[in-house]
């Protein structure tokens, strides 16, 4: 039986020749494979294999019948519907770590380029131009940087940051003062944005980090802050920074990322005096090339050949029966992380610095490592992205401080499978979830701290707390009806006759900020947040 694997990006030849050693595929190498090309041959293909300049929309998945796996050659899969093949079986595997030092290395060295002016003092002196004066820059030693993210890159830009005599600070939630790296000050988001000369992002694009550098943090900003983006386009407002430099708020930036690449000629920061632009080359250095070329096919290789899952963003390192077996806990537990994780965020508590697990029933003959990681997964994930995968996610917690327990219980309980989650936040709160599942792929959230019920844990879910009384789900159906928001389900829990309840409203669209503001206004309503499981 042979493979067939498309591969539509260019790869570097050490990963091509790694795929020509296997006798099982045989391979196409299309690199700027057009669209519709690549949605009318894509139904041939076992496997697809891209770095970011292929889009992998529903409608390739779909089309791709035969796909079984698509394998991204570096760490980011936003060009990738992992839902999407998550939903048709279809393994997505990326390479974290392969490029991590080449992306920090041009982050640093477009905040220099940024700082001394070069790019724009180089193309003046080629036009016949000596204008010593005009490109007067500034000295980076004895400055402040700050650092937006301490993932991997994260932390080797704040290494090199500091090698260059600088403060560095940093915000990362998930990061404690125990496990940061020594020479950096950890700081809130306002904090890092009031006191930075430099900031540089290293996020992964989400909901939350959406437009993370808008018009109001640019105002937190000093004056004269110059703002890097060797990350993902869509975490700064394009149209703010263009305001902001326009103003001279912003003194300089440098963008190696933009909301749509490639940006079009006319976008209004191309033209700008003091922006520093390049076409997405952080990874673009020939050992990184090479790194992630060789990683990913030799990944695609033995999961074709041997069934063997690495590096994968949407499964975990399985065989098929243990899969079948163990699909609707690695769900669930996921779920259960993720909740919690939105609990704490709901009242700023900080970072995760305890997790505490408990099994009851059938999962703990089955195996609990790969549920546990599937639970941290769901905890971390908010912040750092669909890159974070069964393998990364454990490994993270610890080098994050995150202390994680597993107890597999014999005690009695009302369901006979459970899993129980409690995660104890930096700030010293608590937010325990538990969640149960019947049959073979039914599952259903059972517990919120004090409060029992059983509900769906999936899609946009308006959690309230509030007081036990008549009318309040009412009041707060009437509100979401007002505001166009379609409740497609609710469950109830509380405490006591007339004492403390929780109410769980069932969305089918997130319920807009206004509508959420003015359930919050409700005399009974304690507390009120959107959540999406």
């Amino acid at each position: 039986m042979s493979f067939r694997i498309l591969v539509s990006d260019k790869l570097a030849r050490e990963g091509l020749e790694r795929l020509e050693g296997e006798s099982e595929i045989e391979f196409d190498h299309r690199p700027g494979l057009p669209p519709d090309e690549l949605l009318a041959c894509i139904g041939e293909y076992d496997a697809l294999i891209v770095r970011s300049g292929t889009k992998v929309t529903e409608e390739v998945i779909a089309a791709g019948t035969r796909l079984r796996v698509i394998g991204r050659a570096g760490i980011g899969v936003d060009n990738v519907a992992v839902a999407a093949a998550t939903r048709r079986g279809i393994v997505v595997m990326n390479t974290p770590g392969g490029n991590n030092v080449t992306t920090a290395e041009h982050a640093i060295s477009m905040a220099l380029a940024c700082a001394r002016h070069i790019p724009a003092a180089d193309a003046s002196l080629r036009e016949g131009q000596w204008e010593r004066s005009r490109f007067t820059g500034t000295e980076v030693t004895g400055k402040t940087f700050g650092v937006v993210g301490l993932g991997n890159i994260g932390r080797v830009v704040a290494d090199r940051a500091a090698g260059l005599s600088m403060k560095v600070l940093a915000f990362d939630p998930f990061v404690t003062p125990e496990t940061k790296p020594l020479e950096v000050e950890m700081v809130s988001l306002e904090q890092l944005f009031e006191r930075s000369d430099f900031i540089s992002v290293h996020v992964p694009l989400t909901a939350e980090t959406h437009n993370l550098i808008d018009a109001k943090a640019i105002e937190q900003m000093r004056p004269g802050v110059r703002i890097i983006n060797c990350a993902r386009g869509g975490l700064i407002d394009e149209a703010a920074l263009k305001d902001a430099l326009d103003s001279g708020q912003v003194a300089g930036a440098a963008l190696d990322v933009f909301v749509d690449e490639p940006p079009p000629s006319d976008h209004p920061l191309l033209g700008l005096p003091g922006v520093v632009v390049t076409p997405h080359l952080g990874a673009s250095t020939g050992e990184a090339q090479t790194n992630v070329a060789i990683a990913i096919a030799e990944q695609v290789g033995a999961f074709l050949c041997r069934g063997a899952i690495s590096a994968a963003v949407n499964m975990p390192a399985l065989t098929s029966e243990q899969r079948e077996h163990l699909g609707p806990y690695l769900d669930l537990g996921e779920k259960l992380g993720s909740l919690a994780a939105q609990l704490g965020a709901t009242e700023s508590a900080g970072a995760p610095v305890s997790l505490e697990i408990e099994y009851r029933g059938e999962v703990g003959d089955l195996g609990t490592k790969t549920v546990t990681a599937a639970i941290v997964r769901g905890l971390l994930r908010s912040i750092l992205g669909d890159d974070l995968n069964y393998v990364s996610a454990p490994v993270i917690a610890r080098e994050r401080g995150i202390s994680v327990q597993e107890t597999l219980s014999t005690q009695s309980s009302d369901y006979r499978n459970r899993m129980s989650v409690a995660v104890q936040f930096a700030s010293g709160a608590r937010h325990q979830v538990a969640g149960a599942v019947f049959g073979r792929k039914t599952v259903r959230l059972v517990k919120i701290n004090d409060f029992f019920l059983e509900a769906v844990p999936e899609g946009f879910i308006l959690m309230l707390y509030n007081r036990d009384v008549p009318g309040v789900v009412g009041q707060v159906g009437t509100l979401l009806g007002k505001g166009q928001v379609n409740i497609a389900g609710l469950e109830l829990g509380r405490e006591g006759v007339g004492e403390r309840a929780v109410s769980l409203f069932h969305v089918d669209d997130p319920v807009p900020d206004a509508v959420l503001d003015q359930v919050r206004e409700l005399p009974e309503v304690l507390k009120a947040a959107l959540l999406r499981l």
